[in-house]
């Protein structure tokens, strides 16, 4: 059997949460290891499904720009460890949260690029990424495993190596928002298609891109199997129709002037095309 099933990118990351959240090496690492969940609204998805705690988003891509929050409580976490069941907000001691991990953690995160060899990275506003970019070297180095949730929304025409030496902070003259550059990603790489994968005995197949009047960013999957299968996420896609954004709610806010609260103020534009000028 054949069904043929549409998500926007707000589904798609449910979705993606959805599948993960079922996962035995995630929930073993949960009880007896490490987990650590770096702020995004896709991780965010499922750190409420998993603990019921919602993250603080700093950086998002709105219509304006590239942005960052005008306001947040600091106090709740945009980096989250979890340690033998424990939660705790580790934005103040990311590196030391990182260099924590070994073999049978895990580290999630979320990316802003993903390429068609299923390459990724992360957008930066600051020097480095500020302190959560400090610490995803040692990612790689400590030999624990990083998950990198990502939906086909963010699929680039280009590689990533090319967007890399494309963007840069420094390199942009003007930009609507805060200029950005690329950090590159490395670890095991979940979208949908992955997650219709782990759900159910399905082929998934993407066949369309893009939409309008709210499915801006939309996907088109075909899903192939068993009929019961196909059906009961068929039926799983209908149930998170409609679905928002993740996170806390008021680091949603995106920032649009001037405003000592403004959480990154560094680079920003606030949205118009003006000379970008501030760095350090």
């Amino acid at each position: 059997m054949v069904a043929q099933v549409t998500l926007t990118p707000n589904e798609g990351k449910r979705l993606i949460a959805e599948a993960v959240a079922t996962l035995p090496e995630l929930l073993q690492a949960l009880k007896n290891g490490k987990v650590l969940f770096k702020g995004g609204t896709t991780v965010s998805v499922l750190t409420e499904k998993l603990l019921g705690i919602s993250l603080r988003i700093s950086g998002r891509i709105s219509a304006r720009g590239a942005l960052t929050s005008v306001e947040a409580d600091m106090s709740t976490p945009h980096t989250l460890l979890v340690d033998k069941g424990v939660p705790r907000n580790v934005d103040q001691e990311i590196l030391s949260a990182v260099r924590s991990l070994g073999p049978g953690d895990i580290a999630i995160l979320g990316a802003n690029a993903l390429d068609r060899f299923g390459y990724t990275a992360t957008m930066a506003g600051t020097v480095g990424g500020g302190p959560p970019g400090e610490g995803w070297t040692s990612l790689m180095t400590e030999g624990a495993d990083v998950w990198i949730l990502v939906g086909w929304d963010k699929l680039i025409p280009t590689t990533i190596a090319e967007a890399v030496a494309a963007a840069g902070r420094k390199k942009a003259s003007v930009a609507l928002g805060m200029s950005v550059g690329l950090m590159p990603l490395l670890g095991k790489v979940y979208t949908e298609t992955e997650a219709f994968g782990i759900l159910g005995k399905v082929r998934a197949t993407v066949i369309g891109k893009g939409g309008t009047l709210g499915g801006e960013g939309a996907t088109v999957y075909s899903l192939e199997g068993e009929e019961e299968e196909v059906m009961r996420l068929f039926h799983l896609v209908e149930q998170i129709k409609g679905v928002g954004v993740s996170g806390v709610t008021d680091s949603l806010k995106e920032c649009t002037g001037p405003n000592p609260r403004c959480a990154t103020h560094e680079g920003c534009v606030y949205g118009k095309r003006v000379p970008h000028r501030r760095y350090t």
